[in-house]
């Protein structure tokens, strides 16, 4: 038997998807999203078709995502074929954007203003229910040259 190479998986930016994470606090949110759900055990074509269907149906701040009744979620997440991961999808996204608003008041770039430094902001990020090393790793790839700016 012939042991297979494991594939790589693809590297996205935010940029592949029409976000300026450095000019726009909605396009980092948008990008973050996009980074929570390609974190998670899916194909991420699967994570990609399911993130527009949030954008498409306005679903792309901290506030609508927490306001969305659970049902709403999960036949969003359905619809994007998250069907294994349905239901524990939706519940996440309620704590995560529960807690972001309520520390953060929402926002991604004042948890970045409050961060002295890479390893404090991704700390932070992953204090955010449903957020691991591989969702702050892909999320803070785009975050990068906003600690740049600071040194400057």
């Amino acid at each position: 038997m012939v042991a297979r190479k494991p594939r790589d998986k693809p590297v996205h930016h935010a940029e592949d998807f029409g976000l300026d994470v450095l000019e726009s606090e909605d396009d980092m949110f948008r990008w973050f999203l996009l980074a929570y759900l390609f974190g998670k055990p899916i194909q991420s074509a699967v994570a990609a078709r399911t993130w527009q269907l949030f954008v498409d149906r306005k679903l792309d701040t901290p506030w609508t995502i927490k306001d969305a009744s659970h049902h709403s979620l999960v036949r969003l997440l359905d619809e994007g074929k998250y069907t294994r991961y349905d239901e524990v999808t939706a519940r996440a996204l309620h704590l995560c954007m529960d807690y972001l608003i309520r520390e953060y008041e929402g926002s991604l770039l004042y948890m970045f203003e409050s961060s002295a430094d890479e390893e404090e902001f991704s700390r932070r990020l992953q204090e955010l229910h449903g957020v691991g090393p591989k969702t702050a790793e892909i999320f803070m790839r785009e975050t990068e040259e906003l600690f740049a700016r600071r040194i400057e």
